[in-house]
């Protein structure tokens, strides 16, 4: 009985413990939730006017971040006084975009319906009122002008998406091409009718690179003819090109439907747009990417690598002084931090590995580096030494745990070793392995340190990936979620305006961590399930 009662106390004590984490990551993703849904709700839009003894009557626009009663300072009389702190936008004319106001008396706040929002891609959001737009010198008039202004807005996006995909792939392939036959031009073996070739296709190929950048200026001149006056709090009226507003609304105009929907457009945006390509600047649809295509990198490289050695540690190596030091190095390196990975990521894989390539492969390219730069190959080899240890352990754990009977019934009925390790041992331990690969991507996908060494930038002007050979390629320096989260709450030139972002992106790597991880814990489940009979 006593030894049940104590069971029935470690038991409670675990479900405690249970209970207290999952309530800690509940918590903490309500937590980035809340504070991250404040970047894409539309906030109402608060005229403050107020009478101050020097500047006399002050009128400001903009969200109310926070309101609260404040002790008065000692050159005020007692009391409390009214402390409002508030965005009022308009980085570019009117800066800084957050005031901080003090009253004594309520403060005569309204709310006009026909305030508008302009969301920019740089430079932050602008309020004020809409004047009507532009196109060149010449105003342009509508029974409707906000429909009218709808209209551009799609015209003008069309066309930066099809100047984007000019740049980004026609003229990219093309400037490949060109690359090669320079290449293949500088080779002292080409006869002189191979060469007379070359340069024909040369003649070609810059004749069409021009026509495209004909029709990229024509584009772009298109793009830039539109203009969104704006007229401030002050009275002063504002050209904002449309070339740089991702989108434009009146939110005290808006009704709760209308809000939510404005809301899971923002988020859309948010996810899919990317700053190169005319999004706002606070897009990450480059830094998910990034962070999704070098976690299964990173996967693809550490999983055989760790399998191999744990294999070889627990099935072939025996039981002595080289295997015992094996695994001490290898528990040791688990704890070593990892910004030293970087450092040696930077040492090894770039400048040692990288630079030999250069010398090796494309001696032409120098002194300009190709692979002895910070790049995504290097990023995930310096990722996958640093998560080895992870995964040789937790596979190793796996081996330990098969029956030994399983193995000497396969030997016994003649299959050689080799036989026994690929259809009975490797199977069982595939559990065991992704444990391994959840762990690993866990904490690789975390980690901004060492890829601040290897590769990750904080604006990268393409993605890895594109629509020219070889497609995906390893040399290109990537975003990440993690840097990204670094940058906007200590790089930003404005933390309190990017502060909610901070919250939204944090919970975006949050989540997709998580998806990592339960895709990789479905799988386990089902091969778990599936191989549970030959064990018992």
């Amino acid at each position: 009985m006593k030894a049940m009662r104590q069971n029935d106390r470690w038991r409670w004590l675990t479900a405690g413990a249970v209970t207290v984490c999952l309530l800690a990551f509940t918590l903490l993703i309500g937590l980035l939730g809340w504070q991250g849904i404040r970047a894409f709700w539309p906030q109402s839009l608060a005229l403050y006017s107020l009478q101050q003894p020097e500047a006399g009557m002050t009128r400001l626009l903009g969200e109310t971040v926070s309101y609260h009663d404040h002790y008065a300072a000692p050159e005020l009389a007692s009391g409390f006084v009214h402390r409002y702190v508030v965005k009022t936008g308009n980085r570019d004319w009117a800066a800084p975009d957050f005031r901080v106001l003090y009253s004594q008396a309520a403060l005569a706040v309204t709310y006009p319906a026909d305030a508008m929002v302009v969301q920019r891609r740089m430079g932050g959001s602008a309020y004020g009122w809409f004047d009507g737009l532009r196109e060149g010198t010449e105003m342009l008039t509508a029974r409707n002008p906000n429909a009218l202004l709808a209209q551009r807005l799609r015209q003008v996006h069309q066309i930066q998406h099809q100047i984007s995909h000019l740049r980004r792939v026609e003229m990219a392939r093309i400037n490949r091409q060109l690359e090669t036959l320079v290449h293949q031009a500088s080779d002292e073996k080409l006869s002189q009718r191979d060469l007379s070739q070359n340069q024909a296709n040369q003649a070609a190929l810059q004749r069409q690179l021009s026509l495209l950048g004909q029709r990229l200026s024509a584009l772009q001149l298109e793009s830039q003819r539109d203009y969104l006056l704006l007229r401030d709090v002050q009275g002063e009226q504002h050209a904002i090109p449309l070339t740089q507003v991702v989108a434009a609304w009146y939110p005290n105009a808006l009704s709760s439907s209308d809000k939510i929907q404005h809301t899971l457009q923002q988020m859309w945006h948010f996810v899919s747009d990317s700053p190169a390509d005319g999004g706002s600047e606070g897009s990450v649809f480059p830094a998910i990417f990034g962070t999704v295509l070098m976690v299964l990198l990173m996967s693809v490289i550490v999983m055989p690598l760790g399998v191999i050695a744990a294999v070889w540690l627990h099935e072939y190596a025996g039981r002595n002084a080289l295997t015992r030091m094996v695994r001490i190095a290898v528990v040791n390196l688990a704890g070593v931090p990892s910004i030293v990975y970087g450092v040696f990521g930077l040492g090894f894989f770039i400048w040692l590995v990288g630079g030999t390539i250069d010398q090796l492969f494309y001696a032409q390219a120098l002194p300009g580096p190709t692979f002895g730069t910070p790049g995504l190959l290097w990023a995930s080899l310096t990722l996958a030494l640093l998560t080895l240890p992870v995964v040789i352990v937790a596979t190793e754990e796996g081996l330990s745990r098969i029956p030994e009977t399983l193995r000497q019934g396969s030997l016994a009925l003649g299959a050689t070793q080799w036989e026994t390790l690929w259809r009975v041992v490797l199977p069982l331990a595939v559990p065991a392995m992704l444990t391994g690969l959840i762990l690993a991507v866990a904490r690789a996908a975390g980690e901004t340190a060492p890829l601040m060494l290897v590769g990750v930038v904080k604006m990268a002007p393409e993605l890895p990936v594109d629509a020219v050979f070889p497609y995906l390629h390893l040399d290109r320096k990537f975003m990440h979620l993690g840097f990204q989260i670094y940058d906007l709450a200590f790089q930003s030139p404005n933390v309190e305006a990017d502060r909610p972002l901070v919250y939204a992106t944090a919970l975006l790597l949050v989540m997709i961590i998580l998806s990592l991880n339960l895709l990789a814990m479905a799988l386990r489940h089902r091969l778990r399930e599936r191989y549970r009979l030959l064990v018992h």
